[in-house]
C-alpha cells in the first residue's frame, strides 16, 4: 500500500510542476524568486551528488548500500523534496493566484505523502534510520 501511495505522491509532484511550468507560473524574472530557485537547485544537486549512483524510483523503494547521512542529509532527511517544494513555492509566490497556490499545495502535500511512505519503508530496511531520524529534520530545519 505504501508503494502505491508513494506513486500517487510522485504523480502529484510531477503533475503539479508540469502544470505550473505549462501555465507559465513556475519560473519568474523576479530577482528574489530567481535567488530562491537557484538556492533550491543547488540544494537539489548537492543532495543528488551526495546520494551517489543510487537511482531515484518512481515508486518508493529503498536502495542497498546503507543510509546516506552526509552532505545535506546531515541536517535534512529529505533535501531533494525540500528543494522541490522550495523551488515550487518560490514560483507560486512569484505568480500568485488561487490556482497556482492550490497547485503548489498539491506539490508539497504530495511530497509529504511520499516522505511518510519512504520513511516507513526505509525504517523497515534500515533499523538504524530511527536513530538518524531523531537527530535530523524531515524537510525544514528547526520547523519540520
Amino acid at each position: 500500500m505504501r508503494k502505491i501511495l508513494s506513486f500517487i505522491g510522485y504523480l502529484g509532484m510531477v503533475g503539479g510542476l508540469v502544470w505550473l511550468l505549462a501555465t507559465g507560473r513556475l519560473l519568474s524574472w523576479s530577482a528574489p524568486v530567481i535567488f530562491v530557485q537557484a538556492a533550491a537547485s543547488l540544494l537539489f544537486f548537492w543532495a543528488r551528488i551526495t546520494f551517489g549512483r543510487r537511482s531515484y524510483h518512481v515508486v518508493a523503494d529503498p536502495t542497498a548500500g546503507g543510509l546516506v547521512t552526509s552532505g545535506p542529509y546531515r541536517t535534512i532527511r529529505h533535501p531533494i523534496y525540500a528543494a522541490m517544494c522550495l523551488f515550487t513555492l518560490a514560483g507560486v509566490a512569484g505568480h500568485w493566484s488561487g490556482s497556482a497556490g492550490l497547485c503548489g499545495a498539491i506539490v508539497c502535500a504530495s511530497a509529504a505523502l511520499r516522505i511518510h511512505c519512504e520513511e516507513a519503508l526505509v525504517t523497515a530496511r534500515y533499523p538504524e534510520y530511527t536513530r538518524y531520524a531523531s537527530t535530523t529534520w524531515r524537510l525544514i530545519p528547526y520547523v519540520y
